[in-house]
């Protein structure tokens, strides 16, 4: 005789024995089983799919603004220190740009101690050279003006400028008025592929030497441009620093029918060799 007794279950009952014994997990999972609630039949199956669905939403959403900001910062470091949009004011500049035309300034053109070259389309600051400095110190709203305009977050204000630069540090520009070309160094140079037709390289004489640091710049429409022809007897003398210089204009992009990139003149090419920079980089 066993003295062993059958070994009990979890609830205190004999366990079964023989060919119709199972074990509880058998028992549990098998489908002769009778039908209990599931462990998590208190849960609302619609409230457990509508997590669900609201949890991708949000991940989404939470996805879409990080792109939006990364886009908005790329933006925002690509206007302050590489290409800038500026809008053409007034036809100064006429043919080569018109009034509302938009305008990408280059801002590494002459980074890394590059130097603008005689011929190209530059827009600068004309504080100090074709407007007076403010006597004032800036406040805090005009810093704030300031940092919305290198940002391209505001617009350019009425301190900026679009010229050709026709002198560099050290050239000699000189005119002797209607009816003869600008002479760059002694060497005439022929403005004809840019100026505006029916007008005069310039309707006033001079004769001026760029001082180190400077440019000489005309505009296009030589009879509408008040450029540094106007400002010779005026502090600064109406030469541009060079440190004042945003970016070289590179491309039209606005309207798409005037849509072009804005080279330099061949004819300034003659000049190479002359003296000042304008042969460098």
């Amino acid at each position: 005789m066993s003295t062993h007794e059958p070994p009990a279950d979890r609830d205190g009952s004999p366990a079964p024995t023989g060919a119709d014994s199972l074990s509880r997990s058998a028992v549990v999972s098998g489908p002769g089983r009778e039908a209990g609630p599931p462990p998590d039949a208190d849960r609302d199956p619609e409230g457990e799919s509508a997590e669900e669905g609201e949890e991708p939403g949000r991940s989404r959403s939470r996805d879409l603004l990080l792109l939006v900001g990364i886009c908005l910062a790329a933006l925002l470091l690509v206007n302050a220190f590489v290409a800038r949009p500026f809008t053409v004011p007034s036809g100064s500049m006429e043919d080569t740009l018109r009034p509302g035309d938009r305008l990408i300034a280059n801002q590494l053109a002459y980074a890394f101690g590059g130097h603008p070259r005689r011929g190209d389309v530059v827009v600068f600051d004309g504080t100090g050279s074709f407007l007076p400095e403010s006597a004032a110190p800036p406040g805090f709203w005009d810093s704030l003006r300031s940092a919305g305009r290198d940002l391209g977050l505001a617009p350019a204000g009425n301190t900026v400028y679009v010229k050709r630069v026709i002198g560099v540090a050290g050239d000699r520009v000189r005119s002797t008025g209607p009816g003869a070309r600008l002479t760059v160094n002694g060497v005439p140079v022929d403005e004809s592929a840019y100026l505006a037709p029916g007008d005069q390289p310039s309707e006033v004489a001079f004769d001026i030497v760029v001082p180190r640091g400077k440019l000489f710049v005309l505009g296009d429409h030589r009879s509408a441009s008040r450029d540094s022809r106007d400002h010779l007897g005026e502090p600064g003398g109406g030469f541009v620093p060079e440190d004042k210089v945003i970016g070289r204009a590179d491309w039209v992009v606005f309207p798409f029918s005037r849509l072009t990139g804005l080279d330099r003149p061949a004819a300034f090419a003659t000049i190479a060799g002359t003296g000042g920079h304008g042969e460098q980089g």
